[in-house]
């Protein structure tokens, strides 16, 4: 699965932000819950609507744009 299936931005969805598709999580959310310690089983435990590839599409989302980001400065 890509990270475009799970993710998508709507800037009628919490301001234009990336979120987990059909959700109002963002991106940003899971990964400030993982970067606080936060296991992938508690996360999913507190927001249900989630499943462990949105966890993992976040996570590419993530390394995508870190990459984007990389190869624009260079």
């Amino acid at each position: 699965m890509e990270w475009q299936d799970r993710v998508s931005v709507n800037p009628a969805v919490r301001s234009g932000k990336p979120c987990i598709k059909g959700t109002r999580i963002t991106v940003y959310d899971v990964l400030e819950y993982l970067a606080g310690g936060m296991t992938e089983d508690a996360i999913l435990q507190d927001f249900p609507d989630l499943a462990l590839h949105d966890i993992r599409a976040v996570l590419a989302f993530a390394a995508a744009r870190e990459r984007r980001l990389a190869n624009s400065v260079a």
